[in-house]
């Protein structure tokens, strides 16, 4: 349980925290101690000053992503909240304005377009009814000190994936956090059959050897690996939850596993 939580945290819970089953495969793990299942932001800390149209990317741990268009057990999507405190009562939906902005699709990334201020900004994950879970961000506290209003907000956006960590060079002691990214496109369960959805799958060739593949079908969009020591090259695909086709491609990650 995360600290700060309102007075319903118990109504919360009996609702479920959406904690999703981790991929079947030898290499996939979790940290001890078991970590919470929570939202978060990969490129936003507290306390930061930006100029908008900003890309805002978001993190989900222990929990998978699904689209609004069907009832997929222990997933959600997300939710943005603006200038909004955690609401008091979780069993009814979250309504729709902009203090509460809705990522349906299973999208991973906002376009911010606020003028000059401070604004207060939290993740909040939410089932196909828009009724919120008990998995959700610490409140971030931003300053807005400019809008470039010749700058297109649709041009930040460009679609792809990407490997947020670990990063190309890096040496990592086993297990180590895996989180990825999906730009202009969605992200969902599997059991998410839409044109257009996606879900991620990790390739991890090792230096000789057949390469690994990892398919996180329950819409994670983080992992914890535990591979043998050694050099890999990883790259990430979003791979057609229809018919199975990439749809996209992470450049490759080289990385050392170490003993």
């Amino acid at each position: 349980m995360r600290s700060g939580a309102p007075a319903a945290w118990l109504l919360a819970l009996a609702l479920g925290t959406a904690t999703a089953a981790e991929p079947a495969h030898p290499w996939v793990t979790l940290p001890a101690p078991l970590p919470q299942p929570e939202t978060y932001f990969t490129n936003l800390q507290d306390g930061a000053r930006i100029e908008t149209p900003f890309r805002l990317k978001f993190g989900l741990s222990r929990s998978g992503l699904a689209a609004i268009t069907k009832d997929v057990r222990d997933t959600g999507h997300h939710h943005l909240l603006v200038n909004r405190d955690l609401p008091l009562d979780f069993t009814k939906p979250l309504p729709f304005n902009d203090q509460y902005r809705h990522f349906g699709k299973g999208q991973m990334e906002a376009v911010l377009d606020f003028p000059p201020g401070t604004y207060t900004l939290r993740l909040l994950l939410a089932d196909h009814k828009h009724i919120p879970y008990f998995i959700y961000s610490e409140p971030m506290t931003i300053t807005v000190t400019a809008k470039n209003d010749k700058v297109d907000p649709k041009t930040l956006t460009r679609s792809g994936v990407e490997l947020l960590a670990p990063r190309d060079g890096e040496l990592v002691a086993a297990p180590f956090r895996m989180q990825f990214h999906a730009s202009g496109l969605n992200v969902s369960h599997t059991a998410i059959t839409d044109t257009g959805v996606g879900h991620f799958r990790l390739v991890a060739q090792p230096r000789s050897g057949a390469a690994e593949r990892i398919a996180f079908t329950n819409g994670a969009t983080e992992a914890w690996l535990r591979p043998p020591a050694g050099d890999y090259t990883l790259k990430l695909e979003l791979v057609a939850n229809a018919g199975g086709a990439v749809m996209a491609s992470s450049a490759p990650v080289a990385i050392k596993v170490s003993r």
